[in-house]
């Protein structure tokens, strides 16, 4: 965590303390506070200090962990298992304590507990700016080492999946249409490899290197055209098959991304023209990557590549659905998806900003392609931290 920037952050905030109820899956909470605590506990940040008030049950553990300066637990405000009531009055006496009249609370707070403030007389506003995301969006060292690490088992990841879908065989014309195995349909050990079978893969792979994650994409043919589809059944050959990895580090709780798309066989002429246009695209974006750039500036590279190859982009037809359907990029951390953003309106890049670049073409008529890098913005420019080839037949 980065204090200095925390500090001027929310130095013009109009209250006197800084209040999150939350548990560990609230990136903002994890940050603030340095803890896992997989139920909602209360962090508070007041004249420069973060205080962190949790149940005895965690309290043990949180004094070990917690980057805070201060770890109480219910018991100290003869609490433990009461209702809201009571509840919400050792909140409002927990914010008292640590001399705060006032706190801002971020905008997807619980209502109950800002409510349950008021009532007790402490002022609550609303972080509409969401100020602490600001806060995050610029890595320190130490979390840029972390995001780094996590790369690095989610290329063994690419590299697991991209070796099982290489090494599949093609069904004939002769193969049996009952057990799906139908011409063309890829092969694994005799039976038809699907995308769930590498999404297993993927995920053994991610385990042995000290990742997660709860969900990936693995998406062929007609699904492949759908960003967000995370893909499922047999895949084919002559096909575009996107593989987008997004693991999560267990110790560190630090995300990755990468993607890479990939084609047994001959993937034709419109799939192979879009393939060399993405990678132009990556390329030009990669290149507008710099502190003082802005997302929007990035974004407007990698469009322009699409659009004088008269391929449609949310640039020039926002109603389109086809073509570059979304943004260029997005920040990563504790969250997949942070600030800053590489689109339309986005913000001035800084040094330390961690981003994705992925741009991509889609119609489900022809299938879907999407190459995606993280880099880190430097002082002098960016750092790519994948390391992958980019290549569009598996081999």
């Amino acid at each position: 965590m980065n204090r200095a920037r925390l500090a001027d952050r929310l130095a013009d905030l109009d209250a006197d303390g800084y209040l999150i109820d939350g548990s560990q899956d609230d990136a903002n909470q994890l940050y603030l506070s340095g803890f896992t605590g997989p139920d909602p506990f209360l962090t508070l940040y007041v004249d420069g200090d973060i205080h962190v008030l949790v149940g005895s049950l965690e309290y043990g553990r949180a004094k070990t962990e917690a980057t805070a300066d201060s770890v109480e637990r219910h018991a100290d405000y003869d609490y433990e298992y009461g209702g809201r009531e009571a509840r919400n009055k050792m909140y409002a006496q927990f914010v008292r304590d640590k001399g705060a009249a006032s706190v801002s609370m971020p905008p997807r707070g619980p209502v109950g507990t800002a409510d349950g403030l008021r009532e007790r007389g402490i002022e609550v506003t609303v972080d509409t700016d969401d100020r602490l995301q600001d806060v995050r969006a610029v890595k320190t060292d130490t979390e840029i080492e972390a995001i780094r690490e996590a790369q690095r088992a989610n290329e063994a990841a690419m590299r697991a999946a991209e070796a099982l879908i290489a090494d599949a065989e093609v069904a004939g014309e002769d193969a049996p249409a009952d057990d799906g195995a139908k011409a063309g349909t890829l092969l694994h050990e005799g039976e038809p490899l699907t995308s769930e079978r590498v999404t297993e893969e993927i995920e053994v792979t991610l385990l042995r290197h000290g990742c997660a994650l709860d969900q990936t994409i693995v998406a062929g043919g007609a699904q492949a055209a759908d960003p967000h589809d995370r893909g499922s059944g047999p895949l084919r050959a002559n096909e575009a098959i996107i593989v987008d990895i997004f693991p999560r580090s267990k110790a560190t709780k630090y995300n990755a991304d990468m993607t890479r798309t990939f084609c047994v066989g001959d993937p034709g002429e419109t799939l192979r023209e879009w393939y060399d246009l993405t990678e132009r695209a990556l390329d030009a974006a990669l290149d507008a990557v710099e502190p003082g750039a802005t997302g929007e500036e990035v974004h407007a590279a990698a469009c322009e590549v699409y659009e004088e190859a008269g391929e449609p982009t949310f640039r020039t037809d926002p109603d389109t659905e086809t073509g570059f359907i979304h943004s260029t990029g997005h920040g990563i951390g504790l969250d997949v998806h942070e600030s800053p953003r590489l689109a339309s309106g986005g913000e001035e890049l800084e040094p330390g900003h961690v981003i994705t670049v992925e741009p991509g073409l889609y119609d489900p008529e022809v299938g879907g392609v999407r190459i995606e890098d993280l880099v880190v913005v430097t002082e002098e420019g960016h750092e790519n931290l994948t390391d992958y080839p980019i290549e569009f037949v598996a081999e």
